[in-house]
């Protein structure tokens, strides 16, 4: 195997250098004083303060949920993420592996889609989900996201390399193709199944636009569009507070990916080697 060169690395690190800077920046400002966020030009707070993060989860001026906020992310990224990964991984074994009527056309008509752009599809959705009454609900948060391309073309690719000699085997012991899906295949198609977890997560966590225009109540909105609201209200000239909010933000998605990045390479390099 061929080593990687120096330059290679120091671009990496380098690169990797770049996108830290903002991310510290936040962090260090979280502690700051907002008049220290205001007057100071140095990246560390001179003294450190969690008034900021204890003022943005308890603050008694507040009129705000914050911590509702986090929950309607957390709940509508996990519960989404969890349709998208048990309807696609269903559908991509069905195109993959049985025999599904006309599935050489329906893969095509399934990849073609990724080229639809997200906005094409946002006043349709809002008039449907307006139309079933679901506007201003979970529902409108959580079900737009429940199926998509991606994860149908990532895990059929996996489907079609899983050895048939280990389906064959276990049909021959007396199992069911359910039982084939559910017992042999979904466990060693684990980490594809966490890298799109992950990516579902994330997209449907740090979605703004389709929050912002499906809910008008206070109580159902979701941390980013809380982000926007703070920083156009509240937090308008408290930098120290606003950036403690958003460092709350960034939790929820850095603990989901630690929980499993382990499968989340592995997934990233099996892709790659298919």
């Amino acid at each position: 195997m061929r080593k990687p060169k120096k330059s290679l690395i120091l671009i990496a690190v380098l690169l990797g250098i770049l996108f830290l800077i903002p991310m510290v920046w936040m962090v260090a400002t979280s502690f700051k004083t907002d008049t220290e966020a205001l007057s100071s030009m140095s990246l560390f707070p001179k003294h450190f303060t969690f008034d900021n993060y204890v003022y943005t989860l308890f603050g008694q001026g507040l009129d705000v949920p914050i911590l509702r906020w986090l929950f309607n992310s957390l709940f509508v990224g996990i519960g989404g993420s969890l349709l998208v990964v048990m309807i696609d991984a269903m559908a991509a074994y069905g195109l993959a592996r049985l025999n599904v009527p006309f599935k050489k056309f329906l893969l095509p008509m399934f990849i073609n889609t990724l080229m639809i752009p997200w906005v094409i599809t946002f006043i349709p959705l809002y008039l449907q989900f307006g139309n079933m009454g679901w506007l201003n609900t979970y529902a409108a948060l959580i079900f737009p996201y429940t199926a998509n391309a991606f994860g149908v073309f990532l895990l059929y690719q996996f489907f079609r390399g899983f050895p048939k000699a280990l389906e064959e085997a276990a049909v021959i012991d007396g199992a069911n193709k359910w039982q084939v899906f559910i017992r042999i295949v979904l466990p060693s198609a684990k980490p594809m199944l966490w890298t799109l977890g992950i990516f579902t997560f994330m997209t449907i966590y740090n979605d703004f636009l389709w929050p912002l225009v499906s809910t008008n109540s206070i109580e159902l909105r979701t941390i980013t569009t809380g982000i926007a609201i703070m920083q156009q209200g509240s937090f308008v000239s408290s930098y120290g507070k606003l950036m403690a909010l958003t460092t709350l933000a960034t939790l929820p998605m850095l603990a989901i990916f630690l929980v499993g990045q382990r499968q989340f390479i592995k997934g990233i390099t099996q892709t790659g080697i298919k």
